[in-house]
């Protein structure tokens, strides 16, 4: 990046920002750009998920796959493959053609956005290659951009076949990994728009083992990784109710050792028991976030007091949603509740992130 950026002190902040040349602002444009439609693409595919859409399209077409049906002979085409899915067999034999073209639409969106990201990811990056505008570190970034961007596709349709064969639903855990890897490429996306600006997050200042940024961002990931869970047990229906959790503060279910190995991964579909410990825990870990970001608070507030407040009200704001999703969770997650608990949960993640950096720069610089 020697050629690409110049550092200048930025008044009394207490690390060094960056005034970037055109070049590589349009570079960071680009970055920028991925950053938004990754994000787009996320809340897409949870919309598809709520909606029960995923499984209304059950052919991966890239190319042909592109067209939207604009006849009936078409729309009867694409809905004769559904009804051959075990989802419309044992679920959904009461739909008709008009109601499946609006789970097909929102999986066809999802699939088109998709395709949309990779002509924004290729087409410049073609032109930045030739006009040789990359670094070699970039260069090695872009390519790890590239990779997790092929793992989340493939782990798309790895879990879209899951639900084809014997059960009317997507795997949970596939789901989720699916989800986890869209959300670690936008993590990845991001710390290269840190890298590009020259504020990449310098990880030699996070020495200690138990260190509370880190701690911090792992924990919203891992809650993010269990909150895909839940969504794809629908987790939050068996007991749609706080603070309690089926009437009581510790249910039985999570002391039953049992339960671990014989429900909660194979058998998950047959039992409420999965699905009950996975609520719990989704629930202490929202908790322990919360209480690790006030003893954050505590150890930083006199050096990044507004950084604190901001990410303080995205705690709360995701909390809060989190509680109203639940306790509106009967029979169905309500869609506009459960994409914003997504979106804020994923803007957390991003917030702590930023954290990380300003928190190593600015030790970085006092030395």
């Amino acid at each position: 990046m020697e050629n690409l950026i110049e550092e200048k002190p930025l008044g009394n902040t207490q690390f060094c920002a960056v005034e970037v040349p055109k070049n590589n602002k349009f570079i960071l444009q680009w970055l920028w750009a991925g950053l938004v439609l990754v994000l787009i693409q996320i809340i897409l595919g949870g919309i598809t998920r709520l909606t029960g859409s995923g499984l209304s399209i059950t052919r991966w077409d890239i190319i042909t796959g592109i067209w939207y049906p604009l006849n009936e002979e078409q729309w009867t085409h694409y809905f004769d493959l559904y009804k051959q899915t075990p989802q419309y067999t044992k679920v959904n034999a009461w739909m008709d053609l008009e109601r499946f073209k609006f789970i097909f639409f929102w999986e066809y969106f999802h699939r088109l956005w998709a395709r949309l990201m990779g002509l924004v990811f290729i087409v410049p990056l073609s032109y930045f290659l030739f006009k040789r505008l990359l670094s070699k570190q970039l260069k090695v970034k872009v390519l790890v951009i590239f990779i997790l961007a092929i793992v989340v596709a493939s782990l798309g349709w790895i879990m879209v076949a899951s639900g084809l064969v014997n059960y009317p639903w997507v795997n949970a855990y596939k789901l989720s990994f699916h989800l986890s890897v869209a959300v670690l490429l936008l993590v990845y996306i991001y710390t290269s728009i840190l890298f590009a600006e020259g504020n990449q997050i310098k990880w030699n200042e996070f020495k200690t083992v138990i260190n509370l940024p880190v701690i911090f961002s792992l924990l919203i990931f891992l809650q993010i990784y269990l909150g895909g869970v839940m969504a794809g047990m629908k987790a939050a229906l068996v007991s749609p109710e706080w603070p309690l959790l089926l009437g009581q503060w510790l249910p039985k279910e999570i002391f039953q050792f049992s339960n671990y190995s014989n429900f909660l991964f194979s058998e998950y579909e047959i039992s409420h028991t999965a699905p009950v410990i996975i609520q719990f825990f989704h629930r202490v870990i929202a908790y322990l976030i919360f209480i690790l970001f006030l003893l954050i608070i505590y150890k930083y507030h006199s050096k990044f007091r507004s950084t604190l407040y901001l990410i303080l009200f995205l705690v709360v704001a995701q909390i809060l949603l989190g509680i109203f999703t639940l306790i509106n969770s009967h029979g169905s997650v309500p869609l506009w509740l459960g994409s914003l608990h997504q979106l804020t949960g994923i803007v957390l993640l991003l917030a702590s992130i930023n954290f990380l950096s300003i928190v190593s720069n600015a030790t970085s610089s006092a030395k």
